[in-house]
This record gives C-alpha cells, sequence and structure tokens, in this order.
C-alpha cells in the first residue's frame, strides 16, 4: 500500500480551479515535505501514523462538509472504467437540479477538470505528481477553492487506482466504485479491500456488455461475495441506461432538497 511504497511522500501538488461560467481561472497550492538528518539511526514504522493523520483529517472534513448540509461521494475505480463520463453525463441531466461541484484528481493535467466545467460542474483539479490517491487535506484544500453554500453534492473523482486510494478516508459519505464491463467479472476478488469499502458499485459500459462477452451473473455474483453492503447499479453514461436509478438512490441521500424531483 502507499504508506510503505513511498507514494505518500508528496513532492509538490497543484491545485486548480475551473469555473463554467467564467472561462478558466487557476489557483495553485504547494506543499512540501522537509527531511533532517543526524547521525542517530532508527527505524520508524510510518504505515500507523500517516493513516492515523489522514483519518483525524478525514473526520475534520466529514464536520465540515455535514455543516454545509453537502452529500459527498468519493468515486474510485482503475483507469478507464469510464468515471470521468459517468460524472459529465450526471451533470449534464440532473445538475440544474441538483447543483453539484467536482473535485478531480489526476497525477498531471487538468483535462477531467476542463470536461466536467464544460459540462456545466464546478470543478476543480488536483494534480498529485506521484502520489497514487488523494488524502484529506488535499481535498479540504480545494473544496475550498469551491461555493460550497451553492451545492447539494460534493463530488471527489479520486485518481485510477483499486489499491491505494482504498486506505485513505476522505470524509465522504458514499464510497463508490465502478466497475466497467471491458474490465473483467473477477475484479472485486482482484481488489477486495477497495470493493468491501464501498457503499455503492457501479457497473459501467453496459451498452457494450454484449460486445465485449461480459458475464453479468458471474459479475453480481462476485461484487455480492465481497460487497454485501453495496447497492448495485448498471449504467451506460453513453446511452443513459440505469441512470435514473442512480438519479433516485442520491436523491434519497440528499442533505438538502432538490429544486424538483428527479425525472
Amino acid at each position: 500500500m502507499c504508506t510503505n511504497c513511498g507514494c505518500s511522500v508528496v513532492g509538490e501538488v497543484g491545485i486548480h480551479t475551473h469555473s463554467h461560467e467564467n472561462g478558466h481561472t487557476h489557483s495553485h497550492e504547494n506543499g512540501h515535505h522537509h527531511h533532517h538528518h543526524d547521525d542517530t539511526h532508527q527505524t520508524i514504522v510510518v504505515g500507523q501514523s500517516v493513516l492515523a493523520k489522514n483519518d483525524r483529517l478525514a473526520e475534520r472534513n466529514r464536520g465540515y462538509f455535514m455543516a454545509k448540509n453537502l452529500l459527498v461521494l468519493n468515486v474510485l475505480s482503475s483507469p478507464g472504467s469510464g468515471k470521468t463520463a459517468f460524472l459529465e453525463r450526471m451533470v449534464q441531466d440532473i445538475g440544474s437540479r441538483i447543483p453539484t461541484g467536482i473535485i478531480v484528481g489526476d497525477l498531471e493535467t487538468d483535462n477531467d477538470a476542463i470536461r466536467l466545467s464544460n459540462s456545466g460542474a464546478s470543478a476543480v483539479q488536483i494534480t498529485t505528481g506521484t502520489v497514487c490517491h488523494l488524502e484529506s487535506d488535499m481535498v479540504l484544500k480545494a473544496a475550498q477553492q469551491l461555493n460550497l453554500d451553492a451545492l447539494d453534492v460534493l463530488v471527489i473523482e479520486n485518481v485510477g487506482n483499486l489499491v491505494c486510494p482504498a486506505a485513505y478516508d476522505l470524509g465522504e459519505d458514499l464510497r463508490v466504485v465502478l466497475l466497467s464491463v471491458t474490465e473483467g467479472e473477477d475484479k472485486p476478488l482482484k481488489y477486495p479491500t477497495m470493493f468491501k469499502s464501498a457503499q455503492v458499485v457501479i457497473i459501467s459500459k453496459i451498452d457494450i456488455a454484449e460486445a465485449v462477452e461480459f458475464d453479468r451473473e458471474k459479475a453480481l455474483e462476485n461484487i455480492r461475495k465481497m460487497a454485501p453492503q453495496a447497492a448495485v447499479f448498471e449504467v451506460s453514461s453513453r446511452k443513459g441506461q440505469g441512470m435514473s436509478e442512480w438519479y433516485g438512490y442520491l436523491e434519497q441521500h440528499l442533505k438538502k432538497s432538490p429544486v424538483s424531483a428527479v425525472s
């Protein structure tokens, strides 16, 4: 995990704000860790302390988001599963009724934040450099770039990775894990920690399930085995299949009443 492999040692993290109303504006936050050396040799197990600090900050985030009456989603998946397309469709369909802000995590580029901003969302891009997950302090700094009082939902689109992000609580209400039909039915068995921590599992790209010979029943069996607690939705962001059921689920969990019912 990250706490052992070293990717949790942050060099530089960039936070870039995008607004679909005013073009693209940018603000930058840089964090640096300094190391001091002496002649004393010690062995330090950092994993527990790194996660303990993150968990404390996650609880701070949770209280802050609760005070803003926000429903906060941590959306996770492997690269290429369709997270950004899923969120684009969601913003286009319900963004006018359920105002949504999105924090996007990637190692480099702000391409996804621009895409989501063009779809109508208020978006902030975190570029993590070498870090393969988002952490609570990064999320808070990014969230403070948004007008949270104007939002009902805050989405954290995590870095594409089914391993390291599983260990990091960000202060979210719901952990949403995507599994695309192109990835194979055994993903929940290969990455059990991620799926065991999910409140929601989204099976994405179902419009091409037949073409890639996706075994739906086997996938559902594996999800139930690893994540019996999770609500499961089968969707196509491109075609819109299954999205209304997802919107209904979101509406049930909203902390602010939407302007009108989701169709």
